[in-house]
């Protein structure tokens, strides 16, 4: 996935859906115009997102995006998309923090206009670590900046976590709460395990992500501790920089009320997936960043939580991360671009590294 084409993502076509967003945009900024319309090549595998400019004849142009939730015919990643509920966490987070995320400017929940509601944000002008190639690979950004300024870099997005985690009133959050019973972890989890039967209906079910949550239960933590907002997609593929500071957090689709550590496991395994990818290619990659460690030391610095029961959270993103990958190639095998083989669990990329979590022997 990371290093092959990009499966297909959607079945709409770009001309029109620039022509309906203009038509749409004179409904909110009466003479206004949608030009320079784009989808972005690192487009991403959930909701679609377009690019373009507002022209108005009595006001400077603005650089904008509109998140779109996903195409309903293009075997969608997710159940479901609520783009009411992206919408009204990146509010919350501008009121309540000085974590930098795009300020929202409209939200559409009537799918008529472009087929799906949507909602529209200011455009924020900087660079991303890429997926594809990842930015663990030689000729990327990141693989030629310095250690410092790698070390700039990570200690900035690890200040993003911390602000995020303390500066959100859990009371103001509690529209993020997972249905279900239990604390927010176990909702979390029961989530999750959802999913995993609605990806897997009527389709080879994985042996291996089933043994990674029964090795969930096993390592499950005493004491999870108080929930705070979780970004839920926190990795530093996610946020725009200028030069190696960070200014804009994207992608809140899996933001949610949960212990704190979902978000470092998700940060650092993240990480890990693309440096196991890259180590694989015979490449060295960036083995010094986002290390486990650090990550701890610097998060537990920042806000005097010293991360607990991270053997848990690491190989819950490893599996949560499976998931995700198994739906992707059964939308591939829908498309018709590769066959289900006999062994599902071979469709996720990063089958050994999670085989060897559920073994204990991962890093050893």
């Amino acid at each position: 996935m990371a290093t092959a084409p990009r499966p297909r993502t959607s079945t709409r076509d770009p001309g029109e859906l620039a022509r309906r967003l203009t038509a749409w945009l004179g409904t909110r900024l009466p003479g206004a115009r949608a030009t320079a319309v784009t989808v972005p090549a690192s487009n991403g595998m959930s909701s679609e997102t377009l690019l373009f400019d507002i022209e108005h004849p009595r006001a400077a142009s603005r650089a904008c995006a509109l998140r779109l939730a996903a195409d309903p015919s293009a075997y969608t990643v997710f159940p479901e998309y609520d783009m009411a509920r992206q919408y009204r966490t990146l509010r919350l987070v501008a009121e309540h923090t000085d974590v930098p995320v795009p300020r929202v400017l409209w939200l559409e929940e009537d799918p008529g206009p472009l087929g799906a509601p949507f909602f529209v944000m200011e455009r924020v002008a900087g660079r991303v670590p890429p997926d594809v190639m990842p930015y663990t690979y030689e000729g990327s950004w990141l693989h030629a900046a310095s250690d410092a300024e790698r070390e700039r870099l990570e200690a900035a997005t690890i200040g993003l976590l911390a602000r995020l985690h303390d500066q959100v009133p859990p009371a103001e959050a509690e529209f993020m709460m997972l249905p279900g019973e239990g604390d927010t972890l176990r909702r979390h989890v029961t989530a999750q395990r959802a999913y995993y039967a609605w990806v897997t209906d009527g389709l080879p079910r994985s042996p291996l992500i089933e043994a990674a949550f029964d090795r969930l239960e096993r390592l499950w933590p005493r004491e999870p501790g108080e929930p705070v907002l979780t970004w839920g997609d926190a990795r530093i593929g996610n946020v725009v920089y200028d030069g190696f500071d960070p200014v804009a957090v994207l992608d809140w689709e899996m933001a949610a009320l949960a212990p704190r550590e979902v978000d470092l496991g998700w940060t650092v395994y993240l990480h890990r997936f693309f440096q196991d990818l890259t180590v694989a290619s015979g490449q060295r990659g960036l083995p010094g960043l986002l290390r486990r460690d650090r990550v701890e030391a610097r998060y537990a610095d920042r806000t005097g939580h010293t991360p607990r029961d991270m053997d848990f959270y690491i190989l819950y993103a490893a599996l949560r991360h499976a998931i995700v990958m198994l739906r992707i190639a059964y939308r591939q095998a829908y498309f018709g671009e590769v066959a289900v083989p006999a062994d599902p669990d071979t469709l996720i990329l990063h089958h050994d590294s999670l085989r060897a979590m559920v073994q204990g022997t991962y890093g050893s």
